[in-house]
């Protein structure tokens, strides 16, 4: 498919300012469902999106891909996702036989910030990345998948999918940085300075340069953190529960004609419980969750007050053309309770306890919190659909988009319904600035755009956009749109795909998804389960690989995940988790000689993870301590003597019993100084990265987690890990899930 969408009239030369290009600026929220935003029938407080609204246009029948680094990756390119190689997310990297699933984006799909910089913009990204595959995310790089080698000039954010909102894992351009220490801190404020700051140091001193902001919050992915002001202004408000909370959302899209009149609301989605039939425990519990997220969206809203004041400040405003989206719909990973816990027990597969919810209610949403809400207040964010982000009906792919354009928006407020999707903004743009996109960058031949120009809605009186199919697959899950009607069907992993049960619904008429028309249209939907077929073939989707990993390994270029000896030395930038040494689930040891000068030399000397999950090794009190954090549960030992002076060895040995017990040694010059059991250790990763001679993120001790990074003040030589063969097959396959 090649779309093309004639467009007469709207273009960079019709602006104010004597035909000066636009400064186009890229907003994109994580997780955020259809209804989340005010201008989208929402109760939550979002008046600076709303304003944009307001003055511009939405969109409700846009439509991304229902995974992050998927959507972001054709936002940028205006290609299909697994034409770039960006299938999956970017930490999923299956190789070269597998070019749909790179974890990274082609050469041959150059992004519009290599395109605008070769046209004289500046080009600056701001926040989460989430393109570059894991095994390129260290500090000796290669960078040429970091923003600075896909055509931003200035960077500063953070590369994976998430990071604490208190305490971030940064990058500024290409290199890992420190999360700053300033009092009351949190990182959307802190994405918006920089933002400002980058718009500042250009206008100051080239003012007649456009420039090209991508502005990319964690919000209002998981963790939902903001600070408690924020939280309590929504206090009382979700006693009414998820259910009357969807009703309320549903007629007032009616009432701002965000969705079609003759829309129905869906049933319930099967995961979710009647709220009347909750406990009050429960009640009280998932209340604050919801109040937390509501809190983080309306904090981000008003960094993007403080944008957009600063750009009327500078007299920018008028000619900057805003695009804002979310990347998927609302998301259902924190099950049907929720989770305080989020990173370390969604990705190991580890369900929370509801006690152990409600023992740290007051700790939701702050400092020490990982938290996503229930799976309920999903569905109600993701009014008037159902399903969720991963899945490819409506509640994973159809999003919120608003544009601003004061300059060339003529028809202000209004709401276009055209089908339209993430591989059409780029084409937008250019089109809108009368560029085009290569057919070779830097000697490399270019893939066509497969999005087209929805340049001409920006018109009062604009002909419907006349667009060709578009297909959908997330982890087997599939959708194919056309001509009004859509073909769907929800992959189970066990099953083979023959199996699956293919579901069909006219969503011209039916906007919500609610009436399966398979059986009444079985022509139909054969014809559309072709049409996918023949689609996903064209834009080498094909073969589908289930749940991302499947039978294949991930992408190890360097041999990092092959190798039994690991050498660190102090000094060493934090390094990805996914890049350390692949403990879980076998036998270890790590060994670190070191020098100190006194007695009083102490501090950390290794740290992985944070004060949810992980392990580390310090010396206080002249005592060699090891703590292990599962879950909030701490397996410690201290040495049965002190630490001696000058030169020593220590080390701590992992003996595996089960697949993810064992006992825990200690050793001070290969003697034994302490012993431990541990029941339970994580199966498959810890999210936080790892630090040698101090610990830089959320600290994994709560003994000196008041110590700043609490850095060892004698000499670390360098620490040894050493593995043994003994990890399971069970382990394995948990992994290559």
């Amino acid at each position: 498919m090649n779309n093309t969408n004639k467009t007469e009239g709207i273009h960079a030369s019709s602006s104010e300012g004597g035909g000066t290009k636009p400064n186009i600026v890229y907003i994109v929220f994580d997780d955020t469902g259809f209804s989340n935003f005010g201008c989208y029938g929402s109760e939550i407080a979002t008046p600076n999106i709303d304003k944009l609204a307001n003055h511009g246009l939405r969109y409700n029948n846009f439509n991304v891909s229902p995974l992050c680094s998927p959507t972001r990756a054709s936002l940028l390119t205006g290609r299909n996702p697994q034409s770039v190689g960006m299938g999956h997310i970017s930490e999923i990297d299956l190789g070269p036989n597998h070019p749909a699933i790179r974890g990274q984006i082609t050469p041959s799909a150059a992004t519009l910030a290599e395109v605008l910089k070769e046209n004289g913009y500046g080009t600056y990204a701001v926040g989460k990345w989430h393109l570059t595959p894991s095994h390129e995310m260290k500090a000796s790089g290669p960078f040429d998948n970091w923003p600075l080698g896909k055509g931003f000039q200035r960077f500063y954010g953070f590369l994976g999918g998430q990071t604490d909102q208190f305490t971030p894992d940064l990058v500024y351009d290409n290199h890992h940085i420190e999360p700053p220490k300033k009092v009351d801190y949190h990182l959307s404020e802190d994405l918006v300075d920089h933002a400002i700051q980058f718009v500042t140091d250009q206008k100051s001193v080239v003012p007649d340069k456009p420039f090209f902001l991508y502005l990319a919050f964690g919000a209002t992915h998981s963790p939902h953190q903001v600070h408690k002001k924020y939280i309590d202004r929504y206090k009382g408000l979700y006693g009414k529960g998820w259910d009357q909370i969807r009703k309320e959302r549903f007629l007032r899209q009616k009432q701002l004609g965000i969705i079609p009149n003759q829309t129905e609301l869906p049933f319930r989605n099967p995961d979710v419980k009647p709220w009347d039939e909750l406990t009050k425990n429960e009640k009280l519990a998932f209340e604050r969750f919801q109040e937390t997220f509501a809190g983080f969206l309306t904090h981000t809203d008003e960094q993007i007050g403080r944008l957009l004041d600063y750009l009327q400040k500078i007299g920018e405003k008028e000619n900057t053309l805003v695009v804002l989206i979310s990347d998927n719909g609302s998301s259902a990973e924190g099950g049907e309770i929720g989770r305080i816990n989020s990173s370390s027990t969604f990705f190991n597969g580890i369900e929370e306890g509801f006690n152990d919810i409600l023992e740290r209610l007051d700790d939701i949403g702050g400092i020490g919190s990982d938290c996503n809400y229930p799976s309920g207040w999903a569905q109600a964010g993701n009014t008037p659909f159902k399903l969720y982000k991963k899945n490819t009906h409506h509640g994973g792919t159809r999003v919120p988009m608003i544009i601003n354009w004061p300059a060339g928006i003529q028809d202000k407020g209004a709401i276009r319904t055209d089908y339209c999707h993430a591989i059409d903004v780029t084409p937008t743009i250019l089109d809108i600035l009368q560029m085009k996109m290569p057919e070779s960058y830097r000697g490399i031949e270019q893939l066509p755009l497969h999005g087209i120009s929805i340049a001409s809605t920006f018109e009062g009186s604009a002909a419907p956009l006349k667009r060709e199919a578009q297909y959908y697959l997330i982890w087997g899950n599939r959708a194919i749109w056309d001509d009004g009607w859509k073909a769907v069907t929800y992959h189970k992993h066990e099953d083979e795909f023959e199996q699956d049960k293919w579901e069909l619904y006219h969503v011209d008429e039916d906007y919500s998804e609610k009436h399966d028309l398979a059986d009444q249209y079985p022509e139909k939907l054969n014809e559309l389960k072709a049409l996918w077929w023949s689609e996903a073939k064209k834009y080498g989707a094909l073969p589908i690989i289930i749940g991302g990993l499947g039978k294949s390994k991930l992408h190890d270029p360097e041999g990092i995940k092959s190798r039994n000896i690991f050498i660190y030395y102090p000094g060493m930038t934090r390094l990805h988790t996914l890049l350390t040494p692949p403990t879980f689930g076998r036998s270890y040891t790590i060994t670190i000689p070191l020098n100190r000068s006194s007695t009083s030399c102490e501090g950390v000397l290794i740290a992985h993870g944070n004060q949810m999950s992980g392990y580390c090794l310090y010396i206080k009190n002249n005592l060699l301590i090891y703590e292990y954090n599962y879950l909030g549960t701490v397996y410690k030992m201290e040495s049965s003597i002190d630490v001696p002076e000058g030169h020593s060895i220590l080390s701590f040995e992992f003996t595996k019993i089960g697949s993810n017990s064992g006992n825990g040694h200690l050793y001070i010059d290969n003697k034994k100084v302490g012993e431990v059991f541990m029941p339970k250790t994580l199966p498959i990763v810890s999210l936080v990265g790892l630090d040698i001679g101090h610990d830089s993120l959320p600290q994994v001790s709560e003994k000196y987690s008041q110590q700043d990074e609490f850095p060892f003040t004698g000499e670390i030589e360098k620490v040894v890990f050493e593995l043994r063969d003994d990890i399971s097959d069970e382990t394995v396959a948990k992994f290559n899930r």
